[in-house]
């Protein structure tokens, strides 16, 4: 599911505050396969960059989710 969600991301060029929500939570259930993990550096990256925008006013979330996916 989480790469359903990046995949959107990349369609639409943002990244919903719900969609954030839903990774972060997947992310601490560790609902997630490797190939996720891969996928979600591919997106911060397009974040970084600025090739996909975010919804959210913070980078709580999104710095979150990739601390969590280092410590793995």
């Amino acid at each position: 599911m989480i790469r359903a969600l990046i995949e959107s991301a990349f369609q639409t060029g943002c990244l919903s505050v719900e969609s954030e929500g839903l990774i972060h939570q997947m992310l601490a259930t560790k609902s997630y396969q490797s190939d996720d993990l891969a996928a979600l550096t591919v997106l911060y990256n397009a974040v970084q960059a600025g090739h996909i925008k975010r919804e959210a006013s913070s980078n709580v979330v999104m710095d979150r989710i990739i601390h969590d996916t280092q410590i793995r």
